[in-house]
């Protein structure tokens, strides 16, 4: 079946909107050199906003069956717990966990995916915003409280001294 154009230029722009938003988020774990990149990122983005399309324009009226909607985002959600879960490994020499951020970020960028999806434009772009503002200001944020933290428990490492 045949759409007009006006359809294919939506459709394009809603999975086009999914992979940048997406390579947005995985751009920042790129640089950081972490388990799960832009490529990857960008993909789950798409693919979550692939099935949220299909989804909606499966036929007439479908978006009012709130219930299915909700049960293929419910599967998108579940399924790319499991591709998160593979980016978190944990350390039996210091028993420290890692990955959990590019986890969380993997789990976001479906969800932002569902958003373009379903043309949730200003609800992506601000959620995009916050994540990126979590991810970059996150963590000198969070150096600098375990730095305040270990000099009032006085537990000071080596590096700590030096400044």
């Amino acid at each position: 079946m045949l759409l007009p154009p006006d359809q294919v230029i939506e459709i394009a722009i809603r999975l086009l909107a999914a992979v940048l938003i997406g390579g947005c988020i995985g751009l920042d774990r790129e640089i950081r050199r972490k388990p799960a990149g832009m490529r990857t990122h960008a993909l789950v983005s798409l693919g979550a906003a692939l099935v949220m399309l299909i989804v909606v324009r499966t036929g007439p009226g479908i978006i009012e069956h709130v219930d299915a909607v909700s049960r293929v985002i419910q599967g998108i959600i579940a399924g790319v717990g499991f591709l998160g879960g593979g980016a978190i490994l944990k350390s039996s020499e210091h028993d420290i966990v890692h990955g959990l951020t590019t986890a969380a970020s993997i789990w976001l960028v479906a969800s932002l995916g569902i958003a373009c999806g379903v043309g949730q434009w200003v609800a992506a772009l601000i959620a995009l915003a916050l994540a990126l503002l979590v991810l970059i200001v996150g963590e000198p944020i969070e150096r600098l409280v375990h730095r305040i933290a270990n000099r009032e428990s006085g537990n000071v490492t080596g590096d700590e001294r030096r400044e």
